[in-house]
């Protein structure tokens, strides 16, 4: 049991090394081979989503999405720097975590988005619907065309 423990503990230290190292070059981590997952920096259609296309001010795009992920229950934000973030959402029944990785781009006024599942294979299309309901928070909220 304990070197189960300090294994998961070495794993998940890992991946945020990796994650953080991904974030600083404005890369969002790519998608498995799996369905579980979307991405707007995808470079194959199972994968991808259109970004966010900010219309107006990208402090004020960004600061609403701070707010619709906080006011999502079961969604986490647990790290954020000037210009990305990292969410976790739990699943109601099951408990799985998927992962929420977002850069603001402000060159180009856009932000990009991945969600992704941990584990498993299909995800029954809950990570694109998430981006999507997302999408369509920002659109009510007109920060986003």
């Amino acid at each position: 049991m304990t070197f189960k423990i300090l294994f998961y503990i070495l794993f998940m230290a890992l991946n945020i090394a990796k994650l953080a190292h991904s974030e600083s070059q404005k890369i969002l981590p790519p998608c498995r081979d799996s369905p579980n997952c979307v991405s707007s920096q995808a470079q194959d259609e199972k994968h991808y989503i259109e970004p966010f296309k900010i219309n107006g001010n990208p402090e004020e795009a960004w600061n609403e999405l701070k707010k619709v992920l906080n006011s999502q229950s079961r969604m986490v934000i647990t790290h954020e720097t000037a210009d990305t973030l990292h969410a976790e959402a739990t699943s109601l029944v099951f408990q799985f975590v998927d992962d929420v990785n977002v850069i603001l781009d402000k060159d180009a006024n856009i932000i990009h988005v991945r969600s992704a599942s941990r584990t498993g294979h299909s995800d029954f299309g809950v990570n694109r619907k998430r981006i999507e309901a997302l999408r369509l928070k920002l659109q009510k909220a007109h920060v986003i065309d």
